[in-house]
């Protein structure tokens, strides 16, 4: 059996992955942190309005329209200041709730939808950037041979104003 005389480090091609998460201890501070100023504000004084988080979802409870848009904002702004994108967050309809109260939930986008990743592979093909992106799961695993290579890839990523969030994960040299 023949050994190559300098036998390489890694027998592996460089990679990282792209993902779309949420931070689930920020968005718990963050929902925390409006339910607190819920309570101690004054127009908000006697009022019902609560927000719950749930596994997949948040839950908006309030009197009534115009305060259901002011915890939405209230929310977002605690969002925003925990750097969690407004894109992994949907709000969804103002619905009836019984008892003169309304309801919203706010859908929380975790992972990549494999529609959304056979885009982003196929953007990643038009740029002509020698790397080879494959779909596992909700996530995106790139490799290339260089490293050069892998970083204009997230280059490119950053630059699109792409409709969810994209983190850069497990960069791998």
């Amino acid at each position: 059996m023949k050994k190559t005389p300098f036998p390489s480090k890694h027998p592996f091609m460089p990679s990282f992955d792209i993902v779309s998460e949420i931070n689930r201890q920020e968005l718990d501070n963050a929902v925390n942190q409006a339910t607190k100023e819920i309570l101690t504000r004054y127009d908000f004084r006697g009022s019902k309005s609560k927000i719950t988080l749930e596994k997949e979802h948040i839950q908006i409870l309030a009197d009534d329209e115009f305060r259901m848009k002011a915890v939405q904002d209230l929310l977002q702004g605690k969002l925003i200041r925990r750097d969690i994108s407004l894109k992994s967050v949907v709000f969804e309809k103002i619905e009836a709730a019984g008892g003169g109260l309304v309801k919203c939930q706010v859908k929380l986008v975790n992972g990549i939808e494999q529609e959304k990743a056979k885009e982003l592979v196929k953007k990643i093909k038009e740029t002509k950037i020698k790397v080879q992106a494959a779909i596992q799961g909700e996530q995106l695993r790139v490799t290339g041979k260089q490293r050069d290579d892998l970083q204009s890839a997230i280059a490119f990523f950053k630059s699109l104003d792409y409709s969810i969030p994209l983190q850069f994960t497990n960069f791998r040299d």
